[in-house]
């Protein structure tokens, strides 16, 4: 007898890999998501430092009302602007993800930022 096709245990074997290849492939992905939210968020403080500073050198202080001068990712909340005596701080968060990020400019630290000018989250 002559047939073609395929068993009915290889057809099993094969769904039992792919579903073992998907298992491994999805957590790597939602970890993959979760770091582009946060280098969303670290790059538009960023990007808020560029425009604090271009406030800065025109009116010699800084502000916590960039108004339209400043826009942030989609998805990203905020920034928290609190101007300091000698600076500002600012933090965001994300909509889809529970970690904020942080950023200061003066003497004033703003946890998780523990270095001035460089975006931290936790």
């Amino acid at each position: 007898m002559n047939r073609k096709g395929f068993t009915l245990i290889e057809l099993l074997i094969v769904v039992v890999i792919i579903g073992i290849l998907a298992a491994i492939a999805i957590p790597k992905f939602a970890n993959t998501k979760e770091k582009a939210y946060l280098a969303s968020m670290k790059s538009d403080l960023r990007n808020l430092i560029t425009a604090e500073e271009a406030y800065f050198a025109d009116s010699v202080k800084y502000t916590s009302n960039l108004g339209t001068a400043y826009a942030t990712t989609s998805g990203v909340i905020g920034p928290t602007i609190t101007t300091t005596a000698d600076g500002f701080t600012a933090n965001v968060s994300h909509t889809t993800t529970l970690k904020t990020c942080s950023i200061y400019v003066g003497g004033t630290a703003l946890a998780p930022a523990n270095k001035e000018g460089e975006p931290k989250c936790a």
